[in-house]
């Protein structure tokens, strides 16, 4: 059998004026996850868009399509294209759990939830000859999963390769998250074993690794354990995780000290709103009453830089927000923020609040991507939370900020560390669409490794020890 997995790119990804690094960061993973459930005989093909052209003159015997919201239209495009010739069509992902209905008429199949027990089900369905037009998923387990097929990722076009995921979901219910949506019907968060997670880390080349799950410090026990094991690894990591996770002590009391030991260098950090109010009116009650500059001065002082996330646009959020903003992450001396407009996605507890309140603008999914405005705001109009989100991130990335940033570190190796993680990330972006173009990204993976093995904490490491 030939199937063929896609993954379909944002209308700015492959745009002809300038290429965001950000989408040829990470491999598609969900896709060659499932395409370790094929047997050897079988070929298996999976075309990432946002790195490569998307051939459609083949005849693959099955077509796997994962949709994000923002790539729902070509998607279908796609899927239409192949079934117009007599390919069958399986549809899956965030948009597709979300929005069974509307993906329903692009497919032979629909998949809604993680494929972890579905995609297998399938599987011998549709040798079987008798697919179903739609699968559920309810058993939520990682247990037995075969290891997925890197052999399928092209790592050269991607400047993060060796990304991982060793969980599912996030123990927290935010209002304006995907996940409850995607994990309706069984459990929202739980982990491969730990046996399993350093098998597959073994598997990597090189140094350096990105864990991608919503947040690994989420299961603490399996964190600890996990981190032991990789002490002496010789690796250096980037993650994410919560600010409450960073600040307790009570369950697993040196989870972060273990964590810098065998290797973070860098962390994703949920702050979403330095206000009370919004936190409450989102239900992101882990950061409630939580010490931000504690939990930074924490990870600062394990060698740990910070990616800061911050959403605009909440109701107690008015024009001043932007500024407010900036101001502290700058003052704390966060190495790199990302900005959002909050995004009511459909599915989740946000997007039906505003909806019943008739503050949805549009259902034009090609501008649900946190950078345009979908709803009427509260306390501005929709074009004053755009233009002050475009102007948080010129004034966060501003030459003066990047460097009034660096100087809040103790030492210069902290502090030259911060200016190139920041101006690498941001002030050189031509240079960015210049190297994807040329297909040169991997290129660049040893000037990243560097500045993440800056560290003051890399001379106590395992193997300089």
């Amino acid at each position: 059998m030939f199937v063929k997995f896609i993954l379909p790119a944002l209308t700015e990804a492959t745009s002809p004026l300038f290429r965001p690094i950000k989408y040829s960061l990470f491999p598609p993973l969900g896709l060659a996850t499932l395409a370790a459930y094929l047997p050897p005989e079988d070929r298996a093909v999976l075309t990432d868009e946002h790195v490569e052209k998307l051939r459609m003159d083949d005849a693959p015997d099955l077509v796997a399509i994962e949709v994000y919201i923002t790539s729902a239209r070509r998607s279908y495009e796609i899927a239409d294209r192949y079934r117009s010739r007599g390919v069958f069509v399986a549809l899956g992902g965030l948009h597709v759990t979300s929005l069974p209905e509307e993906a329903a008429p692009h497919a032979d199949a629909i998949f809604t939830g993680p494929g972890d027990d579905t995609w297998p089900r399938f599987l011998a369905d549709f040798r079987a000859g008798r697919p179903a037009p739609r699968y559920d998923s309810v058993r939520r387990t990682l247990l037995g999963a075969p290891p997925i097929r890197r052999d399928l990722i092209q790592r050269h076009l991607y400047l993060v390769p060796n990304s991982i995921v060793v969980s599912r979901g996030c123990p927290y219910v935010c209002d304006f998250c995907y996940k409850e949506a995607f994990f309706q019907g069984g459990r929202s968060f739980y982990t491969q074993t730990v046996d399993d997670a350093l098998a597959e880390i073994e598997r990597l080349p090189g140094r350096h690794l990105y864990f991608l799950d919503d947040h690994l410090l989420g299961n603490r026990r399996f964190a600890a354990a996990l981190f032991e094991g990789m002490k002496g690894m010789g690796r250096i990591w980037q993650a994410a995780g919560t600010v409450n996770s960073i600040l307790e002590t009570a369950v697993e009391p040196r989870l972060l000290e273990k964590a810098a030991d065998c290797g973070l260098r860098s962390l994703f950090v949920g702050f979403e709103s330095t206000n009370r109010a919004s936190l409450e009116e989102q239900r992101k009650y882990q950061n409630l009453d939580r010490n931000y500059g504690a939990a930074i001065r924490r990870l600062h002082g394990l060698g740990i830089m910070v990616n800061g996330s911050f959403v605009f646009g909440m109701d107690s959020d008015d024009a001043g927000v932007f500024d407010q903003t900036v101001e502290w992450a700058v003052g704390q001396g966060i190495e790199t923020a990302t900005f959002h407009i909050l995004t009511p996605y459909p599915g989740t507890a946000l997007y039906g609040r505003m909806e019943a309140q008739g503050r949805l603008l549009h259902r034009n999914w090609d501008l649900y991507d946190t950078r345009h405005t979908v709803f009427r705001p509260a306390k501005m109009t929709p074009a004053q939370l755009e233009e002050g989100y475009w102007r948080a991130y010129r004034s966060f990335y501003r030459w003066r900020a990047i460097v009034e940033g660096a100087m809040t570190k103790p030492d210069w190796i902290g502090r030259l560390r911060h200016f190139a993680y920041a101006a690498g990330w941001k002030k050189f972006e031509p240079l960015w669409d210049a190297v994807l173009r040329l297909k040169r990204v991997a290129q660049m993976r040893p000037v990243l490794e560097a500045v993440l093995r800056a560290s003051p904490t890399e001379s106590l490491s395992p193997r300089s020890r």
